[in-house]
């Protein structure tokens, strides 16, 4: 068994060294622990600092693609380099290392394809009021859009097995951490959330530039993933909402109609066919949208046969590069280099 600890990287040469000094070499359960930092187009010395500090796989990306598109490089990267579970964490070392058997530990012991790591957001001392309650809600909206029990859904700190690793395919430009739980339990991957330690802060945020920031583009990201695979609930409880307000506003017309007063409510005849005719609209899109959400499913599907035969043909990942140079038994069997050995499909 293998497990690959991923951690997404851009500019964190003077957090790396902390992150990476406290990851384990060694778990219960696994055969090989292995290092892989994606380099979302950094321009200090990441990559420098990783391979001086022992980092067994190296994913560079050309330029900065966002923080969800070094996590899907890094899943992808972790399965063709033969991972049997992976595990991702931030490189601000934010999340306690010393966690990482308890996190992976349900799948382990095959009860869950895919393990959250549950900060308990109300005991961290640096989130402010606000930011607690903000992250309750969002987390509670995501259990709902999701049919999930995950108690800290914007937590990084998360293990996959290989079945629900092949099936991950992140769209969103901005965060994985929302539409990969949403993804997951619309697809029936049973998931799994333990209470994890958090490090003391060591720098603010990146990926938002403020809150509100991060609310709004959370909201977005969330209804846009929701509607992706619940077009009918959203678009035809909507249309049910708007025809019921044209047959209000009818009803109101009709009223003054009997009492003799009809033409000078005529206003109300109009609005109610404007917002019947949006009612018609927002239904037609609700049935496009499902037929577009089977195509979508179809696209999955392909997308993760295409995957088990690239792992079965052993093609190399992409944008590869090697960490630290082999010592000792690795150096004359090649362990970290990909191509090199069996990869399990």
């Amino acid at each position: 068994m293998k497990l690959i600890i991923q951690i997404p990287c851009f500019n964190e040469e003077a957090q790396l060294p902390a992150t990476l000094a406290d990851l384990p070499r060694q778990v219960d359960g696994f055969d090989e622990v292995e290092w892989l930092i994606v380099d979302d187009g950094s321009t200090d010395r990441t990559i420098e600092v990783a391979r001086s500090n022992g980092v067994d796989h190296i994913v560079r990306l050309t330029n900065n693609k966002g923080l969800a598109a070094g996590f899907q490089a890094g899943l992808d990267a972790s399965l063709k380099l033969g991972a049997d579970v992976i595990v991702n964490t931030d490189a601000d070392n934010q999340y306690s290392a010393a966690d990482i058997p308890k996190l992976v530990a349900p799948i382990i012991d095959g009860s869950a394809d895919m393990v959250i790591g549950d900060r308990q957001v109300m005991t961290i001392e640096h989130f402010s009021p606000l930011k607690k309650s903000l992250q309750r809600l969002g987390s509670w909206v995501v259990r709902q859009a999701s049919d999930t029990d995950v108690a800290d859904t914007t937590s990084g700190f998360r293990a996959y097995n290989r079945e629900a690793a092949l099936q991950m395919a992140v769209v969103s430009r901005f965060t994985y951490t929302l539409e990969t739980i949403i993804q997951a339990g619309k697809m029936l991957v049973a998931t799994d959330h333990v209470p994890i330690a958090t490090n003391p802060q060591t720098r603010e945020s990146r990926l938002f530039p403020s809150i509100w920031s991060y609310v709004r583009r959370n909201s977005v990201s969330i209804f846009r993933i929701y509607a992706q695979y619940e077009p009918l609930r959203i678009f035809w409880g909507l249309a049910a909402i708007i025809a019921l307000a044209a047959f209000v506003v009818w009803a109101r017309y009709l009223y003054f109609y009997i009492d003799g007063d009809g033409a000078g409510h005529v206003q109300s005849l109009i609005l109610g066919a404007v917002l019947f005719n949006a009612a018609l609209l927002l239904g037609a899109l609700g049935v496009i949208g499902d037929l577009l959400y089977a195509n979508r499913v179809m696209q999955q599907r392909t997308f993760e046969r295409v995957r088990r035969i690239e792992l079965q043909l052993g093609i190399p990942p992409s944008h590869y590069e090697p960490g630290a140079e082999p010592t000792g038994q690795e150096a004359t069997t090649g362990a970290h280099a990909p191509g090199r050995e069996p990869v399990k499909a």
